[in-house]
């Protein structure tokens, strides 16, 4: 056997907007299973949410905002990581979460391209989580030549892949998202999922990653490469001070679901709920919604209402307007 690679692993959590990613870094971090993990969130958004939304544990954690991974951000990257490097004995590993919009690939390059990283640092696997139901909405949309399908990308790379949320759909409609799966990444090991509860030693230094077979699908793979996004996928960050009245809010919702639910991939928030002493915290994706009172807001905590929304074509003005309302006045 050869010498004992001394290199930090690295976990790289891909997976369309709403899959479930922060559920499985939240489930990784809550789980007893002795590693020391530092976390890098990367939201694509004008304001933070998910470092609100993971848990509160003893581990590193890193957020960057306003920018793809793959594309703005990479230069943050490799610093937080060259950061990190420098705490060394802090932790054994390192799980980096992409936002939903990110191609995998430049991201794993980073690991090879540059020379520092690639001597500390071992990519280990990426992980895609999928969401069983929405999977092929966004996995067949139609788009302009030269726009990239991230969905797809982040199937294409994958390692391993979690078929999240499978309480929402039945047998026949999961065995042809494994269909689906397969026939765009015949090599990944699927798991079917819940809430995106996994065997950690599954997901967490698994070795799963290969170059080789990574080369195979992308030949230029070690090579600098512009892409493109959907410019009609835009991000709208509403963070307002004030307590909302819990019946205005709820009329809110329920209209941002009737009317604007095909175009949202992902909103998620927390709410500062009049005559409440705990903080409201909702996600949704498309129609599907998910709300309920979360932790006591902290004594010194500024109960600030922060909602981020992604999707197609979205009004940012008429969105801001309806939000504000909801307060109380």
């Amino acid at each position: 056997m050869s010498e004992v690679d001394a290199r930090v692993p690295v976990t790289v959590v891909t997976g369309f907007l709403g899959s479930g990613k922060t559920t499985l870094v939240n489930y990784i971090l809550s789980e007893n299973h002795g590693k020391r993990i530092a976390v890098i969130e990367n939201e694509f958004g004008e304001i933070g949410i998910d470092d609100a939304l993971v848990i509160d544990a003893e581990e590193e954690i890193f957020e960057m905002n306003n920018g793809c991974i793959c594309c703005t951000v990479r230069g943050d990257l490799i610093r937080i990581l060259g950061t990190l490097m420098k705490r060394r004995d802090k932790f054994d590993y390192i799980l980096v979460e992409t936002t939903g919009l990110a191609d995998p690939a430049p991201v794993a390059q980073t690991f090879f391209v540059d020379e520092e990283i690639r001597a500390q640092l071992r990519l280990d696997a990426i992980v895609t989580v999928v969401d069983a139901k929405h999977l092929a909405i966004h996995l067949f949309e139609e788009k302009e030549e030269g726009i990239e399908n991230e969905a797809l990308e982040q199937l294409a790379f994958a390692d391993r892949v979690l078929i999240n949320k499978i309480d929402l759909v039945n047998e026949e409609e999961l065995l042809l998202v494994e269909k689906q799966i397969r026939s765009i990444n015949a090599g990944a090991s699927l798991v079917r999922t819940q809430m995106s509860k996994v065997d950690l030693d599954w997901v967490l230094n698994a070795r799963a990653f290969e170059l080789s077979r990574v080369l195979e699908v992308d030949p230029q793979f070690l090579e600098e490469s512009e892409h493109m996004h959907d410019q009609s996928i835009t991000s709208v960050g509403i963070e307002v001070d004030g307590p909302v009245d819990l019946e205005k809010i709820n009329d809110w919702l329920g209209w941002l679901l009737r009317e604007k639910g095909t175009e949202i991939f992902r909103m998620k928030g927390i709410l500062n709920i009049n005559a409440s002493d705990n903080r409201f915290v909702f996600q949704g994706v498309h129609m599907l919604f998910d709300g309920q009172p979360d932790r006591a807001w902290g004594p010194d905590e500024s109960r600030v209402n922060k909602m981020i929304f992604i999707g197609r074509n979205l009004d940012r003005d008429e969105l801001n307007s309806r939000f504000r309302a909801c307060l109380v006045k």
